[in-house]
């Protein structure tokens, strides 16, 4: 069939050739929908081969190319990526290693041919840069993150969070780690914590979704991608309350939740950090 962009035309075609099936003569449908009837009897043609369902629109695309790649090299671009499981930029060096000439151009446009590269999801909300801020406060800057426990047959999500000044802390666990999950802890903490949050920080994980920034009603940075060390400060206090907590206790969300007030008050008020020259998280707090 001829090519269009006209998303109707399927069902045109089809509607085309009930027509004829009906007596109609090809002239009379031509004259009816304003088409040649040449192209009505290549419509019926084809619904004799189909059916008489939607007759698709082929796509303009040529079926060969003069300077198309051998199916060898198509071949040998695909195990290529099976094998190191990398980017393209990654297969084609790789690939020129061996002494198999390509370009990376035509190495990009074999993987997504093929539906081998992994392309941001469109349905995914941008999130707007933000500068860091200067912390000379508690609440300046309070980071945000989630502990992944595997437990018997599902997992467990720890929800963390620190204030970078004072190295205050807060924990609770969940059954998931959704956006709802989030503002529910995010809530608990400040009612909790001795000093407001002027802004949080947090990965880009889909519990901390634009959708949570938009309710949680407080500046929310997002931690810039492969870039591990915005977050080290709780990063750190993951790898601390697990070796120091979490670590024995069973993986359920219930008997995590007794268990760690007790030690988020020894956290907060009795463990000495050297982050803030041997002291504790209190002590940093003016009003405390």
């Amino acid at each position: 069939m001829s090519y269009t962009i006209n998303e109707n035309m399927p069902k045109l075609r089809q509607r085309a050739a009930e027509l004829v099936s009906k007596g109609w003569s090809a002239r009379k449908v031509g004259r009816y929908l304003g088409f040649h009837h040449t192209a009505v009897m290549k419509w019926v043609r084809k619904s004799r081969k189909i059916g008489y369902h939607p007759i698709p629109t082929r796509s303009s695309r040529p079926d060969h190319h003069p300077r198309q790649l051998d199916q060898k090299l198509v071949k040998a671009i695909i195990e290529k990526r099976l094998a190191v499981k990398r980017s393209a930029e990654v297969v084609h060096q790789e690939l020129l290693n061996e002494h198999v000439s390509v370009s990376l151009s035509s190495v990009k446009r074999t993987l997504d041919r093929n539906h081998m590269l992994n392309k941001r999801n469109p349905w995914k909300r941008y999130h707007p840069p933000m500068d860091r801020p200067v912390v000379e406060k508690p609440g300046d800057l309070v980071q945000i993150d989630t502990i992944h426990l595997m437990a018997a047959g599902h997992r467990i999500y720890v929800f963390t969070l620190l204030d970078v000044y004072s190295r205050w802390a807060y924990a609770r666990a969940y059954d998931r780690a959704n956006v709802g999950s989030a503002l529910d802890f995010l809530s608990r903490a400040r009612a909790e914590a001795p000093f407001k949050f002027q802004m949080i920080q947090s990965d880009h994980g889909s519990e901390f979704s634009t959708h949570f920034t938009e309710r949680a009603k407080i500046t929310h940075r997002h931690s810039r991608v492969r870039r591990p060390n915005d977050n080290a400060h709780l990063e750190r206090f993951n790898r601390t309350i697990q070796e120091e907590c979490l670590r024995g206790i069973p993986n359920n969300v219930i008997q995590i939740n007794k268990v760690l007030p007790g030690y988020l008050a020894h956290y907060n008020t009795k463990r000495l950090h050297f982050g803030i020259n041997l002291k504790v998280p209190m002590q940093m707090v003016p009003s405390y």
